[in-house]
């Protein structure tokens, strides 16, 4: 499967604006998919392009939830733009993709595998937690970022020399970077400039 032929096809796609908006951000911003499902419009600050996710809405120990640090995800231009086309839409609620029944609900993660299998990808080729694995192997291999960098934009735990795990929480700058390069990388693949295939969604 190729990447840059799935990223034109979601920015294709024809579904309500709130999904359509959550498939392209799934991508580019990497997320786990609840954190993005459910995230609140007073976790963005928009103007700082820097979308703050709380620690208890984190994959963490029931005291990281608790007493640990946010999650900080640098937004490139481009998760911007969406963001701002999508808030005068649900912008008058705490959620940014809330369902269609409820507006104190967020899509379900169904919502967004059903809308991935509508454009032709079920989950034996790509699923919305995909886009993880996906970005981790490419901003190392293709687009040579440092390791610890992309795990710390994973939010994922590192282990020391002695096995003992810990968060790396730093390197914003370089993240910020990161971020911004891996946008502009999805949007060359997606004007056809390289061919890069992907592997089957874990």
């Amino acid at each position: 499967m190729k990447l840059g032929e799935l990223i034109r096809v979601i920015r294709g796609h024809q579904g309500g604006p709130i999904v359509r908006a959550a498939l392209q951000l799934a991508p580019l911003l990497f997320q786990r998919p609840g954190e993005l499902r459910a995230a609140a419009w007073a976790e963005f600050d928009l103007d700082a392009a820097l979308w703050t996710i709380p620690a208890a809405r984190m994959k963490r120990s029931v005291d990281g939830k608790k007493n640990g640090e946010p999650h900080l995800v640098p937004l490139p231009t481009q998760a911007v733009e969406i963001l701002c086309k999508l808030h005068p839409i649900t912008g008058h609620s705490k959620l940014c993709f809330f369902g269609e029944r409820s507006h104190d609900r967020p899509i379900s993660d169904n919502t967004l595998r059903a809308a991935l299998g509508t454009l032709g990808y079920g989950p034996d080729k790509q699923s919305v937690h995909g886009f993880r694995a996906t970005a981790r192997t490419l901003l190392a291999e293709v687009l040579d970022f440092d390791p610890l960098v992309i795990e710390a934009q994973l939010a994922h735990a590192v282990k020391d020399a002695n096995g003992r795990a810990y968060n790396r929480t730093t390197y914003m700058k370089h993240r910020t970077g990161m971020m911004q390069s891996w946008a502009d990388y999805l949007d060359k693949l997606a004007k056809g400039a390289d061919v890069i295939p992907i592997c089957k969604a874990a």
